[in-house]
C-alpha cells in the first residue's frame, strides 16, 4: 500500500488504501486513538464511537471543499487526526497546542468553530444557502447526535432547512446517549424508525435514509456516494455505540466521557485520588439533604445529571429530578413554571450554558420575580475545555438584571448555607455560582446555617490597602495577602452588594485592588468603580480581571498565570501599587 497507517494525516493519504484495507486501518485507529487519550486525556468515549463515521466521510466526500461540521465537536478527535493534525496531536487541549473542538482558526478543515450544542444544522444551512447565492457546486455535511438534537436551536434549524431546497446532509450519528442517556420523546422516535418511507423528517421536507450501521464503512460509505448528486434537504440516521472497541467505556459511557490520563490496562485514571471534595458534589449532596426535609424542593437540568451531580438526588428522588435534554430555554422556563406552582425549582447549569437561557432569565423569572435558584457550575476558569467553556461572562450579562441576588461563595460552608438559606422561604430568583474542580477541604457533615445575603466578610486586616474579591478566587487573595500588609475582604453576595461595608472600605483605605475571576468588562470592579466616583474617593483604585479577550485552553494553573490571577501576580500588584 501507498501508505502505512501511522503515515495517514489528510483526507488524500486516507483516500490511498483500498476499501478493502479500511476495515483494518479503524481498528489500528481505535487502538491509536486510545493510546494517545491514555496520556494526554481529553473526551474519550464520544470519540471511540465515531472512528468508522469519521473514515467513510472524509474518505466519501471531498474536504475541505466540502463542508464538514461537527456538532458539539468534542467527539472530532478522529478528523483532527485525519486533517492534517496527526502530528501535532499530543499538544490536544494543552497550552499553546491544539483545541479540543473543531476551531476555525486551527485548521480548514474546520469550517465551523463548535463547542456549545446544537449549532452544527443552522451553520451547515447557512454554507449551503450562501452556495446557491454564489454558484458553488459542494456539499454540506452536519454530524449531530440524538442527544443535541433535542435542542431547540436544531429544531429551530429543522424547520428552516427542511424546505430549503439546499443540498445539505444532515446525519444523526444516533447512540441514545449524551454525557448522561439522552431523555425525551425524540430518542424514542429515533429507536422506532425503521426505513419507514414517511416520518417525522420527510413530513418536514427532508429525503430520510436510514438507519443504518455507525460501524460499517462499507455500507456508510455507498450510501454517501449514492447522494453526492442528490441536492436535496437530507437526513441521514446512523447508529454507533458510544465509547466502541473500549470494554469499560461501552458499559459505562457517561463514566468514559471525558477522562484524564489513565492506565490503559487497569482502566483507571492515573491522576491523584484527592480526598477533597469537589464543588459539584458539595452543591449536589447538600441539595439532596435539603430535599430530604423539604418535598417541595425539585431539581431541573438541561442534560447535565451527572455533570452537575444531581445523581445524588435522583438517585433518592427520581420523580423530583428532571433532566429535559439539551435545552437550557426551557429549562428556565419550565424552572419558572415550577416556581409559579409553588414549588421549589433548583435550576442546574453551567456557567457558559446559562447564557443560551437569556432571554428566559429576563423575560420568564426575572420580570415575574419567581423564586427560582439558580445552580451555576463552573463558574470562572475552566482549565482545558477552554474559550467556549469558561464561565467568565455571566457577571456582566447578570448583574444587569433587575430582582435577581447574585451570591459568588468562597468555600464549601458558605456554598452550602447560601443554599440552605434560598431554598427555605425564597422570595426571588437567586444565583448561586461556584467553580468547576476541587474545594480544598473534604466535604463536611456540618450543620447548615443561615446565610447573610448582601454581606461581606473582612477575612484579615491590613493597612493602608484594601483587596476586595469574592468566589474561590479569594483564596489566591489569601495567599497573596498574607505576605503583604494589605486587608482582604470577601464581598460573598455580588448583587446586592455590602454598601455599608464597602462605604467604610472607602473610607478607610487609601488604595483598593478588585480582584474577580470574570471580564473586567460589565465586571464588580466596573461597578465598584463607579461607587467610588460617587463617595468621592481619592486613592488608588486598580482592577485585577480578565481583560477584553477569550481566555485559551491550558491548564487551571496555567490560566491563572496567564491572566495574572494567580498569587504571585496579586502579590506583585499589591506590592507595585499599594506597598506602603
Amino acid at each position: 500500500m501507498p501508505f502505512e497507517f501511522n503515515e495517514i494525516d489528510s483526507p488524500e493519504k486516507l483516500k490511498s488504501l483500498n476499501e478493502s484495507q479500511l476495515n483494518d486501518y479503524a481498528a489500528w485507529f481505535r487502538q491509536f486513538l486510545i493510546q494517545q487519550i491514555t496520556k494526554n486525556g481529553g473526551h474519550f468515549a464520544a470519540n471511540l464511537g465515531v472512528v468508522e463515521l469519521s473514515i467513510a466521510l472524509h474518505y466519501s466526500f471531498n474536504t475541505p471543499k466540502d463542508i464538514l461540521i461537527w456538532d458539539v465537536g468534542h467527539q472530532a478527535y478522529a478528523h483532527k487526526i485525519l486533517t492534517e493534525r496527526k502530528s501535532t496531536f499530543e499538544t490536544l487541549r494543552k497550552l499553546n497546542g491544539i483545541s479540543g473542538f473543531p476551531k476555525m482558526s486551527e485548521s480548514k478543515y474546520d469550517a465551523f468553530g463548535t463547542a456549545h450544542s446544537s449549532t452544527s444544522i443552522s451553520a451547515a444551512l447557512g454554507y449551503a444557502e450562501a452556495a446557491k447565492l454564489q454558484n458553488i457546486n459542494r456539499q454540506h455535511i452536519a454530524v449531530i447526535g440524538d442527544g443535541a438534537l433535542s435542542a431547540g436551536q436544531a429544531f429551530e434549524a429543522l424547520n428552516n432547512a427542511g424546505l430549503s431546497q439546499t443540498n445539505i446532509t444532515i446525519i444523526i450519528n444516533d447512540n441514545h446517549i449524551g454525557i448522561d442517556p439522552s431523555q425525551g420523546a425524540l430518542g424514542e422516535y429515533l429507536d422506532h424508525l425503521n426505513n419507514k418511507p414517511e416520518n417525522f423528517f420527510t413530513d418536514l421536507g427532508f429525503q430520510y435514509f436510514g438507519p443504518i450501521n455507525g460501524h460499517d464503512i462499507h455500507e456508510m460509505k455507498q450510501l454517501f456516494l449514492s447522494v453526492l448528486n442528490n441536492n436535496a434537504p437530507k437526513i441521514i440516521h446512523v447508529k454507533t455505540i458510544k465509547g466502541k472497541g473500549h470494554v469499560e467505556a461501552e458499559a459505562e459511557q457517561t463514566k468514559w466521557h471525558s477522562v484524564s490520563k489513565f492506565d490503559k490496562l487497569a482502566g483507571k485514571e492515573t491522576t491523584s485520588n484527592s480526598k477533597n471534595a469537589k464543588y459539584q458534589d458539595i452543591f449536589g449532596r447538600t441539595l439532596l439533604q435539603l430535599a430530604e426535609f423539604n418535598p417541595n424542593i425539585v431539581a431541573v437540568t438541561p442534560a447535565m445529571i451527572s455533570g452537575s451531580s444531581l445523581h445524588f438526588m435522583q438517585d433518592k428522588f427520581p420523580n423530583r429530578v428532571f433532566d429535559v435534554g439539551i435545552a437550557e430555554q426551557h429549562a428556565i422556563t419550565f424552572a419558572a413554571g415550577l416556581a409559579a406552582s409553588g414549588m421549589v425549582p433548583v435550576c442546574c447549569l453551567y456557567a457558559t450554558f446559562l447564557q443560551r437561557g437569556y432571554d428566559q432569565l429576563i423575560h420568564d423569572v426575572a420580570l415575574q420575580n419567581l423564586p427560582v435558584v439558580f445552580a451555576i457550575d463552573r463558574a470562572g476558569l475552566v482549565g482545558e475545555d477552554g474559550p467556549t467553556h469558561h464561565g467568565v461572562f455571566d457577571i456582566s450579562s447578570l448583574q444587569a438584571i433587575p430582582n435577581l441576588t447574585i451570591i459568588s461563595p468562597s468555600n464549601q460552608k458558605d456554598l452550602k448555607d447560601a443554599l440552605f438559606t434560598c431554598t427555605q422561604n425564597p422570595d426571588g430568583p437567586v444565583v448561586i455560582r461556584y467553580p468547576r474542580g476541587q474545594s480544598n477541604e473534604p466535604y463536611l457533615n456540618d450543620d447548615l446555617e443561615a446565610f447573610e445575603i448582601g454581606k461581606g466578610k473582612n477575612v484579615v486586616k491590613g493597612k493602608n490597602t484594601a483587596v476586595i474579591s469574592y468566589g474561590t478566587i479569594v483564596n489566591n487573595c489569601l495567599n497573596a495577602v498574607q505576605r503583604t500588609n494589605a486587608s482582604l475582604y470577601d464581598l460573598k453576595t455580588i448583587k446586592p452588594l455590602d454598601t455599608v461595608l464597602l462605604t467604610q472600605i472607602f473610607a478607610d483605605y487609601q488604595n483598593v485592588l478588585v480582584v474577580e475571576e470574570t471580564q473586567q468588562i460589565g465586571g464588580i470592579g466596573s461597578t465598584l468603580s463607579v461607587m467610588a466616583h460617587a463617595l468621592n474617593f481619592q486613592g488608588t483604585f486598580k482592577i485585577l480581571a480578565i481583560l477584553d479577550h477569550f481566555v485559551t485552553h491550558a491548564s487551571p494553573a496555567e490560566l491563572y498565570e496567564l491572566e495574572q490571577l494567580d498569587e504571585k501576580s496579586i502579590e506583585k500588584e499589591i506590592m507595585r501599587y499599594f506597598s506602603e
